[in-house]
């Protein structure tokens, strides 16, 4: 198979601050390839590096066959970047922007229409409405627009969707399907739990190290242990009595729930639930509702973080 990032020890610290701490990975051609941490956890450093946009200290990256020092010039043609932040012109119109950009690179609008098509189509009615009052969504379009209008062979997303409503975020993630069912390569970086299972495999990056890389679904199964949705009133009270009891491994609050692991990994679920609300019931929170769930990546994430630290 044809590997298109090849990423080898890549170290880069900013004074006393290591945001690359030894990142080893490779991405396959044509793959939907997805980084998830936290902000701080080197996402953007890497996403620069790989972008050819800033020098690492020590290690290796290779993009298309191209080292991203030494072959910095012949590799810029190839690669189309989407920083997080919109960085395109907002006094210029969606068209003028557009039309910059394909000149940078020696081609027009009229010439790659086809390539953008399925994506600027949605925005071409306001091509002559000024970048900076568009909507979050629109913005991410156009800028997704301008990466691509130079037809490049491989796309490298930071945190494209930060920000953007949900059906924009949906919208957008439809659209790098329909990329990467094209034959494009394409590497993202999102804080969005639900955005990282549309990936084909994703990374787990946090204070600079890759925890584990693995497809979405197989991640949740290496979590080893029974995992149950805990809810009830006074949610800080009731985090309190979970941690309190004699086979914790952990208590985080999920959303509306708080996420219980059990120590005994070889427990059966089901039992675990009825003790749980006896226990439960016995602190006083009788009206606990106590179901066994799946892990899903943020769980996993949770517990690789806990066991680093």
């Amino acid at each position: 198979m044809k590997t298109d990032v090849v990423v080898r020890d890549l170290v880069r610290t900013f004074d006393d601050t290591t945001a690359l701490a030894g990142v080893s990975f490779e991405v396959a051609a044509g793959e939907l390839f997805g980084f998830i941490g936290p902000d701080g956890a080197g996402k953007t450093t890497l996403f620069r590096i790989l972008a050819t946009l800033m020098a690492p200290d020590r290690g290796s990256a290779e993009v298309l066959g191209y080292d991203v020092v030494d072959d910095m010039w012949a590799l810029r043609r190839r690669v189309g970047y989407m920083p997080g932040r919109f960085s395109l012109y907002p006094d210029l119109s969606v068209l003028e922007n557009l039309s910059f950009f394909a000149s940078v690179f020696g081609t027009t609008v009229a010439r790659q229409y086809d390539r953008i098509a399925p994506i600027y189509r949605q925005i071409e009615p306001f091509a002559a409405r000024r970048a900076g009052a568009l909507s979050g969504g629109m913005k991410q379009k156009l800028a997704l627009s301008c990466a691509l209008v130079h037809e490049p062979e491989i796309l490298f997303l930071d945190e494209p969707t930060t920000g953007v409503d949900a059906v924009s975020r949906r919208e957008f993630w439809d659209m790098l399907q329909g990329l990467r069912d094209d034959g494009l390569t394409i590497v993202v970086s999102t804080p969005y739990m639900d955005e990282a299972d549309r990936c084909d495999r994703v990374a787990l990056l946090d204070g600079g190290r890759i925890l584990r890389i693995d497809a979405p679904a197989a991640l949740g199964r290496t979590y080893g242990r029974p995992l149950l949705a805990v809810r009830g009133g006074d949610r800080y009270r009731l985090l309190k009595a979970l941690r309190e009891l004699p086979h914790t491994a952990s208590v985080y609050p999920f959303g509306a729930s708080l996420h219980y692991t059990d120590a005994r990994a070889d427990a059966a679920p089901e039992a675990l639930a009825v003790e749980l609300r006896d226990a439960l019931a016995a602190a006083g929170f009788a009206d606990a509702d106590v179901r066994p769930i799946e892990p899903d990546i943020e769980d996993v994430f949770m517990a690789l973080m806990g066991a680093a630290a």
